[in-house]
């Protein structure tokens, strides 16, 4: 059994979270390098396997660099390399773009879509925009239980199989929003912003119908001009909050029952 574990462990590699616990003087090119040290390779085959992996992780220009010299980003590229070039098939990311700035993270986001292509990736993450942004299937554990599987999408549509739309129109709040509401079928109607004579401002249908025409009419019926109007799917935050909120609290003493 322990045979069996180790070598089904030989094709999983996980990348840490803090990557600045990497401090070493050592040059990039020989930390990647390192993963593969007691392989049966051929220091040609590494040399050739590592520059190949630097270059799809971007680091290739830097390869002679000292990880001390590294930014917080570029050491989590390293991180991703050292675990790319033993080729596994199982890729686990813990918290990936945590204390990146907005350019480093879309470039971590590029980079595991591109693994996602030869590899099977799971990414843990509490940045729920960036699950939805990158993953194809997303499960939601609350509590230590499983509460949800499914790609956004499905998810969205399990939550609530209704469509909503955003939108933008000129005219005083109260009578944009009664066109709104004047539409049948549509079911909920809430005020984001009223500023400038603009009203932006979310409505729920109750089934899975555009009404985005009908809403478009009414509200030039109603004398308000339409600045903007789109269909929007319900962001992974909200699944998130309606599924987990819906999970029981687990040892929880039931009423009259004494700890």
């Amino acid at each position: 059994a322990q045979d069996n574990i180790r070598r089904r462990a030989q094709h999983i590699g996980y990348v840490m979270q803090n990557p600045n616990q990497m401090i070493s003087k050592t040059m990039i090119f020989e930390e990647v390098a390192l993963a593969l040290q007691g392989s049966d390779m051929t220091q040609e085959q590494i040399r050739q396997r590592v520059e190949d992996t630097l270059k799809v992780c971007g680091l290739y220009p830097f390869r002679n660099w000292p990880i001390s010299a590294l930014s917080f980003g570029q050491k989590k590229r390293v991180t991703i390399a050292s675990v790319l070039v033993q080729q596994p098939e199982l890729i686990i990311l813990d918290e990936p773009t945590v204390g990146l700035d907005p350019a480093q993270m879309i470039e971590i986001r590029n980079l595991i879509r591109e693994l996602g292509k030869a590899h099977t990736v799971i990414l843990s993450s509490h940045i729920l925009s960036e699950v939805q942004a990158v993953c194809q299937q997303v499960l939601i554990l609350s509590k230590g239980r499983l509460v949800a599987v499914g790609s956004p999408e499905e998810l969205g549509e399990t939550l609530n199989p209704g469509s909503r739309l955003r939108a933008t129109a000129q005219g005083e709040p109260d009578t944009v929003l009664a066109a709104v509401r004047s539409v049948p079928g549509v079911c909920k109607v809430e005020l984001e912003s009223a500023a400038n004579g603009q009203v932006t401002f979310t409505a729920e249908s109750e089934d899975a119908a555009d009404r985005r025409a009908a809403v478009s009419r009414a509200l030039t019926e109603a004398g308000c001009t339409v600045l903007a109007l789109a269909a929007e799917n319900r962001s992974l935050e909200e699944v998130f909050l309606a599924l987990t909120e819906k999970t029981p609290e687990q040892n929880t003493p039931a009423e009259g029952e004494e700890n």
